[in-house]
Order: C-alpha cells, then structure tokens, then sequence
C-alpha cells in the first residue's frame, strides 16, 4: 500500500463519519424546529385568549368607572 492510499483510506473514514453526523444533525434539527412551531402555536393562542378576555374585560369596567366617577361627582356637590 502506498501512502497516498492509506491517506484516501483515513479521509474516506473521517468524511464517512462526518456525514452520518451531519444527517443525525439534520434529523435533531427537524425535531427542534418542530417543536418550536408546536410552542410558537401554544404561545399565539394563549396570548389571543388574553387578548379576548381583555377586550371582554374593559367591555364591563368602562361603564363601571364612569359610574363610579359620576356618584363620587354627585356625592361631592351633593355635600
């Protein structure tokens, strides 16, 4: 064997290896990616439940503090 042979043979094993890594990165990388998309969707539609309850939510406390300013008016110039 002549040493260029044996250095084909040595940077055939390191480039065999470097690429099943690549491919079992690729793969965890799909998984992650994934997984972020899944925790992205969870995430959008707990922040539109908030966004629900807070427009429902200021719908009852708008008339509720004109009201109350409005007694606490009368209150003032009743006295």
């Amino acid at each position: 064997m002549d040493a260029m042979q044996i250095l084909v043979i040595i940077l055939s094993v390191f480039l065999a290896i470097f690429l099943v890594l690549a491919i079992i990165l690729v793969v965890l990388l799909i998984k992650v990616t994934r997984q972020i998309k899944k925790v992205t969707t969870t995430a959008q539609s707990a922040v539109e439940h908030v966004n629900d309850f807070a427009a429902g939510a200021s719908k009852f406390v708008s008339p509720a503090l004109i009201a109350k300013f409005v007694m606490k008016q009368f209150n003032k110039s009743r006295k």
